[in-house]
């Protein structure tokens, strides 16, 4: 097993386990906004100190919900966000990397978050139809005047990568990737290679995984408990814990808008594999 925190950027220190805030407000959200706050506080009382949101999430109301409930910010916290992709209905995504857009919505971000540098910005999409070296430029001028601390990427390949550093340091990416999903797995030994923190979304396969790593899973929480009272273990915590395991620059965001399921997930970092039990869900592949 790795250690349990990575600094991204050299120099923002972070519990690898973070969180997901994207599922706090969905689609849109809530008049009622209790219950996500009081989840979002309940992650910092776990040990949280890495949560990502997005622009785009609940159009910018998923930012003002986690301003509200954790603002003013503990000093070890550190909150990612996105932008660079649009959401024009419910279930659409359309990229969106125009270098004014961006620039305007880093300043947007830092009005939603009550902050006056962003730690972590990541651009959610490349867009296609804008030249790849206009929306780094973008990010890199971001970084230049201040208003962003360190600059991501999302669903890239290890050519976008490069071509990205240069323009500015890259010190996340965020790709999907879990136990059923290695289709980033190139991405990921380049990520450990070079230092970069590699931020799987949806780290925990849905309810369309494979069978077999769905058996495999459960196979080995059958094998593992967890504490001193013997408490029984997921597979959904097994999963993190393979994560985790992978390689030192992971840094999983599971997301949830449950407090049971929050601190099922932040007790992942708590498992510790074998080296078989290790060996057989990376045989997965």
């Amino acid at each position: 097993m790795t250690d349990s925190t990575f600094t991204i950027g050299g120099e923002l220190t972070v519990h690898r386990l973070g969180f997901g805030a994207m599922r706090l407000t969905g689609w849109r959200a809530d008049a009622d906004r209790s219950g996500p706050i009081a989840v979002a506080r309940r992650a910092l009382e776990l040990g949280v100190t890495f949560i990502d949101t997005a622009d785009s999430y609940a159009l910018g109301a998923n930012e003002e919900l986690l301003a509200e409930a954790l603002s003013p910010y503990p000093e070890n916290l550190v909150i990612a966000t996105k932008a660079g992709q649009s959401r024009p209905g419910r279930g659409r995504w359309v990229p969106l990397g125009r270098p004014e857009y961006l620039l305007q919505q880093a300043e947007l971000s830092l009005r939603r978050l009550r902050v006056e540098r962003i730690d972590l910005f990541q651009l959610h999409r490349v867009d296609p139809k804008v030249s790849e070296d206009e929306q780094f430029d973008a990010l890199a001028r971001l970084r230049e005047d201040g208003t962003v601390r360190h600059v991501g990427l999302s669903e890239v390949s290890v050519e976008q990568i490069e071509r990205a550093r240069r323009f500015v340091d890259v010190a996340s990416v965020q790709n999907l990737y879990n136990v059923g999903d290695r289709r980033h797995e190139e991405v990921l030994d380049h990520c450990t290679r070079e230092g970069i923190a590699f931020v799987p979304w949806l780290p925990i396969a849905n309810g369309s995984a494979d069978p077999d790593v769905t058996a495999a899973l459960t196979a080995v929480a059958e094998e593992i408990s967890l504490g001193a009272e013997g408490k029984p273990v997921t597979p959904t915590q097994v999963a993190l814990a393979w994560l985790l395991a992978r390689s030192p620059v992971v840094v999983p965001i599971p997301g949830t808008s449950s407090p049971a399921h929050l601190e099922e997930n932040v007790a992942a970092a708590s498992i510790r594999l074998s080296r078989e039990q290790y060996a057989r869900l990376s045989a997965l592949r």
